[in-house]
C-alpha cells in the first residue's frame, strides 16, 4: 500500500486486549441493575461504542449511575486483567522507526487509555492521542480522525485506520482515510468484512510489508 504515512490506531481490541477487562465490568454492573438479563453474547455489542450511548440505552434515568460502576470496576481490575496482543509492539515500533506517523483514536476516557499505553510500553510510539474526552463525537463520527490528522499534519489520502470494530471502520471511511480491520476482533472477522475495509490483517505485523516499511 503505496502513499501512506499515518497511521492511526483504535486502542481496546485492536493494540491492547481488554476484552476479559470489558466484559468483566459490564457482566458486574449489568448483573447489579438487570439480574440475569445480560448473558456473555449479550454484551458483545457493547464493546466499541461510547459507554454513554449503551447505558443510555438500557435506561437514560441511571446512565451515570452505571457508568459510575462500571468505571470503578473498570479501574480497580484493570491492571490484572489487560493483556497484549502478540506482535504489535514488534509493528508498531518497526513502523515508528521507519518514520511513519503514528496516533491513538479511541472512544476510552482519558485516564484509563493513558494507563493502558503506559502499563504496556506503548505510550512513547505515538505523537497523538485523541479519546473520548477530546471530541464531541465519537467514532463512527470522523472528528475523532481527523482531529488526529489535525495534529500529526497529516491527509486522509495518506493516512491509514487500523481497528477491531465496524466503527473503526465506518469512521475511516468518512474520514477519508484507507483502513484496516484486524481479524482478532472479539466480535469475529466477517463482521468486519462486511464493511469492506482495504485491509484484513491477520497479524499487526503484515503492516510493515503491506506498507513498505524499512527500519532506519
Amino acid at each position: 500500500m503505496q502513499n501512506v504515512n499515518t497511521v492511526l490506531f483504535d486502542l481496546d481490541g485492536t493494540l491492547i486486549d481488554t476484552n476479559d477487562l470489558i466484559i468483566a465490568s459490564f457482566t458486574y454492573t449489568l448483573d447489579h441493575y438487570f439480574p440475569g438479563r445480560f448473558q456473555r453474547e449479550d454484551i458483545l455489542p457493547f464493546i466499541g461504542p461510547p459507554l454513554h450511548d449503551t447505558f443510555h440505552s438500557l435506561d437514560p434515568e441511571k446512565a451515570g449511575e452505571m457508568m459510575a460502576m462500571y468505571r470503578e470496576h473498570n479501574h480497580t481490575h484493570h491492571d490484572e486483567l489487560l493483556k497484549e496482543y502478540s506482535g504489535v509492539r514488534e509493528a508498531v515500533e518497526g513502523l515508528s522507526k521507519a518514520g511513519f506517523q503514528l496516533g491513538i483514536v479511541t472512544t476510552k476516557r482519558s485516564p484509563t487509555t493513558w494507563k493502558g499505553l503506559e502499563l504496556t510500553g506503548l505510550k512513547p510510539y505515538f505523537k497523538t492521542v485523541i479519546t473520548l474526552d477530546d471530541v464531541e463525537h465519537a467514532k463512527p463520527h470522523p472528528e475523532p480522525l481527523e482531529k488526529a490528522m489535525d495534529a500529526l499534519g497529516a491527509v486522509p489520502e495518506h493516512t491509514l485506520m487500523v481497528g477491531d470494530n465496524v466503527h473503526d471502520i465506518e469512521g475511516g471511511k468518512q474520514a477519508g482515510t484507507k483502513t484496516a480491520a484486524v481479524a482478532w476482533s472479539i466480535k469475529g472477522a466477517e463482521a468486519l468484512i462486511k464493511e469492506k475495509p482495504d485491509i484484513m490483517l491477520e497479524d499487526m505485523r503484515e503492516l510493515l510489508t503491506i506498507l513498505e516499511a524499512p527500519v532506519k
